[in-house]
């Protein structure tokens, strides 16, 4: 039996074949009845456990932490540290491959990749595991669609139309190239063929556009690959092709369209942003960034990285927005902010709004109505759904002057709810994207001065960690009763997430930590002291495989269709590997909440 050992399984796929073959003339099997313990917590292990057949429960007390199925390893830490961390307890009649210490330890010596495995530390093994690679470049570009390059849509002029009449028709429709239309025949005009034609030719103004049109249009269809683009542009020295689809023109493709592709797009959305004309044109470039995120995903880019470019793209659109429908009286006194998620700079896909609008000086209710509507309702057709909680500019709770908010602040400070308390979490998130941002500023040390030294509120603010703790009470089994998901789900937000996010939001308020992205706040904490570097570390792994795999969950659900399934996951679709990071981040989260709970007394509650 043990030649069918699966050596494909995380992380024996990292041995070599010789390695393999060790591997599997040291192995034994172990059988274990309903209930028996096969690995006692704070107590050595002799072997490795691969789980043949059969379900054994990690316990933490009488917690059920996990359940664990075929193909599961078990416990490391027992094997190589030497002390099991949690107690493992066959939850049915089970099979185990069992691996001796000594080979487990020889695989470790010899294999870095195999070692990482069973690492402590669950930043250690992030980085050694390195799920993804680098991105793959022009190779998936060439495996790419042409409709998948966002191209220009087709402008068409009659013939007959002077190039001056062209001229101005590129820059309305903010297009290079026009199809001319001269009886039956359909050809292209450029805008160096117009800079020619009047500068070096000296045609007037007035000349017929067909006169400087060429018919020889070089087309592609819609749906050929990128590489049969690149084909025919070489073939016929072309920067541009026309596009086709079911007979007609329907756009052109450019070189430095393809070239999109190969980054993702990140270089051309900034200009697209910056030459829209209207609500209609950002609407577009807001599918862009949308586009660019699953593709990012799909090259295998880091998902810090991932973010940090979404964020970006997402500022500069809703600053241009602002830019565009925002009245004289409410930009020169005005400061749009993000908030939550998008203002931390780790949202990915798009998910509910959190904006909102302080000004300096009063603005003319009917400019402030008008505004709240029209910036809210021109999101929404982007693309980025209503807050639940009405966290959004159409509120005048959250579009107001700065002196009534900080006001504001202090009643949600002065009387703490539910409410007030996630309004403060909110806006500590605030970043000012455009107009007088020094506003967010002022209204945030005001926040940070009144909550300083209040050791009564912060333990209120902070115990909201505990918000989904049953979401994680048994990571792995049946856990997720509390959260309304099924058994195999898990809220990857509620158990993972969230409590990183709001217990070191908690800290930095305490710490006068002003920095908004998590991971920045967890470096000024340590720097500050307050967590150690290894917790550190942790938190901030843990909370990037997290933001990863939710990922996954988000861009699936985008397809569906099922937004309400954006940060689930599905435990039988992880890999074993991805299982025992889960596991190991999750720990993390667990300690870091004690930690939370320890430092604000929330025992008390």
């Amino acid at each position: 039996m043990p030649q069918s050992f699966d050596i494909h399984n995380p992380p024996f796929d990292r041995l070599t074949h010789g390695e393999a073959n060790d591997l599997r003339a040291a192995l034994d099997i172990g059988y274990f009845r309903p209930g028996e313990v096969i690995v006692e917590r704070n107590v050595a292990s002799d072997q490795l456990h691969v789980i043949i057949k059969g379900a054994v429960e990690e316990r933490d007390g009488d917690e059920v932490a996990a359940m664990l199925g075929p193909k599961d390893s078990f416990d490391a830490r027992a094997v190589v540290h030497g002390v099991a961390g949690s107690r493992f307890i066959a939850g049915e009649e089970t099979l185990c491959y069992l691996v001796p210490r000594p080979t487990v330890l020889a695989l470790i010596r010899d294999n870095p990749g195999f070692a990482a495995f069973f690492y402590s530390e669950i930043s250690r093994k992030l980085d050694s595991y390195s799920r993804r690679q680098q991105p793959e470049g022009m190779e998936s570009v060439l495996r790419a669609r042409v409709h998948d390059a966002r191209g220009h849509p087709a402008v068409f002029i009659d013939g007959t139309a002077t190039i001056e009449a062209a001229g101005h028709l590129m820059r309305e429709r903010d297009n290079n190239a026009l199809f001319v239309r001269d009886g039956e025949r359909i050809g292209i005009v450029t805008g160096m063929n117009l800079s020619k034609a009047v500068v070096l030719d000296r045609r007037p103004l007035d000349t017929k556009v067909q006169a400087v049109s060429h018919f020889d249009v070089v087309a592609v269809e819609q749906d050929d690959f990128i590489f049969e683009a690149l084909i025919l542009m070489t073939r016929h020295s072309k920067r541009r092709l026309a596009v086709k689809a079911n007979g007609s023109y329907i756009g052109v493709l450019e070189d430095i369209d393809i070239l999109g592709l190969v980054a993702g797009n990140s270089q051309l959305v900034p200009g697209r942003i910056d030459r829209a004309r209207g609500v209609e044109d950002l609407a577009l470039a807001a599918q862009d960034i949308g586009r660019q995120v699953e593709r990012l995903a799909g090259e295998r880019v880091r998902v810090d990285a991932i973010a940090e470019i979404t964020s970006d793209l997402n500022r500069r659109l809703v600053t241009k927005l602002f830019e565009g429908i925002a009245p004289p009286s409410i930009r020169d006194v005005g400061c749009l902010m993000i908030m939550g998620s998008e203002g931390r700079g780790e949202q990915t896909v798009r998910t509910d709004q959190d904006n909102g609008l302080l000004v300096a000086a009063p603005v003319p209710e009917s400019d402030l109505k008008n505004f709240r509507a029209d910036f809210t309702g021109a999101l929404e057709r982007f693309g980025f759904p209503s807050c639940p909680g009405d966290v959004m500019v159409r509120n005048p709770q959250w579009s107001q002057p700065v002196d009534d908010f900080i006001r504001q602040i202090k009643t949600w400070i002065m009387m703490p709810d539910d409410s007030s308390a996630m309004n403060l979490g909110i806006f500590f998130d605030a970043v000012g994207v455009t107009g007088k941002v020094e506003l967010v500023q002022r209204a945030k040390t005001a926040m940070v001065e009144m909550m300083r030294g209040e050791t009564a509120y912060l333990a209120h603010f902070a115990r909201y960690i505990d918000q989904f703790a049953g979401a994680s009470a048994g990571m792995l089994a049946s856990i997720m009763a509390s959260v309304g998901v099924g058994s195999d789900l898990i809220d990857i937000k509620k158990t993972g997430t969230f409590p990183i996010v709001h217990g070191i939001r908690t800290l930095s308020i305490e710490r006068g930590v002003m920095v908004t992205p998590t991971a920045r706040r967890i470096a000024a904490l340590v720097t500050d002291g307050v967590l150690g570097e290894e917790l550190g570390r942790e938190l901030a792994s843990a909370l990037s495989y997290f933001m990863e795999i939710r990922l996954r969950s988000q861009l699936r659900a985008v397809k569906t269709g099922q937004r309400e399934m954006e940060s689930i996951v599905r435990l039988s679709e992880l890999s074993t590997s991805d299982r025992d990071l889960l596991r190991d981040a999750l720990r993390v989260v667990k300690q870091f909440r004690e930690v939370i709970r320890h430092r604000y007394h929330l025992g008390l509650f």
